[in-house]
């Protein structure tokens, strides 16, 4: 039984419950509500289900002047003291005790599925919780037997701390956003043409030309006097070629030839 300082919780409260009398099961197969007489219930009135530490009470009382009618304690469910029948989820078979320890067995059913639902989920919570209780109480005693850790500095023990003396870091170094560092452009916003080469001993001009009137000249390669006549504009990045006189022989005139040149 539940002990004297613990307080009474309600779990549950249906206001429609029949009774019924049961016949006493002759064998081990389950019980059958169809064996019992639905049409003519031995009593109705209220069911309250309370709890009472780790001990449920399904209590059978009259509506109107909550007179108790029969209690039946619950110690686990599903157990003894609440049976389900195997042709029905709203009707079950309760065993009732008295203050002088007789118990008997009856039915009870309910005349809508919801109520039978909640009496049924109202028992697997309580029990539930139980268990909770029970495996936090174990783990709290395993926890005291069991060797304490011991944290505290033994006598003459010292602890050194070294503060303000951390690892200095370097500062990241600022990165391109572009990703390929690049020198800037030089002020003045021009770029500087390129150098002249003079060391080449030979320039070639070559001119197209059909066969008839077409031809190449070719350059003395031996010859070293080649000039090379700058452009005025200094802005042009290539000069004007020109040959001398004497290295140029004349070119042949053809005897009917005109301003035009034929191909």
């Amino acid at each position: 039984m539940a002990a004297e300082g613990e307080y009474e919780s309600i779990l549950c409260v249906k206001p429609d419950v029949n009774v019924y009398r049961i016949p006493p099961r002759a064998s081990n197969r389950a019980y059958r509500a169809a064996d019992w007489k639905l049409d003519t219930p031995d009593w109705s009135g209220r069911m309250r289900i309370t709890a009472k530490g780790k001990v449920a009470f399904i209590k059978l009382e009259d509506k109107v002047s909550g007179e108790l009618f029969a209690q039946a304690p619950v110690k686990e469910y599903p157990g003894i003291a609440v049976e389900t029948v195997s042709d029905s989820s709203r009707y079950f078979v309760l065993r009732i005790q008295d203050d002088n320890g007789r118990s008997a067995f009856i039915g009870v059913g309910f005349g809508d599925r919801g109520d039978a639902f909640d009496f049924n989920v109202a028992l697997q919570d309580h029990f539930k919780w139980v268990k909770q209780e029970s495996e936090i109480s174990k783990n709290a005693r395993l926890g005291d037997s069991g060797p304490k850790l011991d944290l505290g500095f033994k006598e003459g023990q010292t602890i050194t701390l070294n503060i303000g003396q951390g690892k200095k870091r370097d500062k990241p170094r600022p990165q391109s956003s572009g990703g390929i560092g690049l020198l800037p452009p030089p002020p003045g916003g021009k770029i500087a043409p390129p150098p002249s080469s003079g060391s080449s001993n030979h320039n070639t001009v070559q001119q197209t030309g059909g066969a008839a009137t077409g031809c190449l000249l070719d350059l003395d390669s031996s010859n070293s006097n080649t000039v090379v006549q700058a452009n005025k504009s200094s802005d042009l990045l290539w000069g004007d070629f020109a040959a001398p006189a004497s290295s140029v022989p004349p070119l042949p005139q053809p005897p009917n030839s005109t301003n035009w040149i034929q191909f």
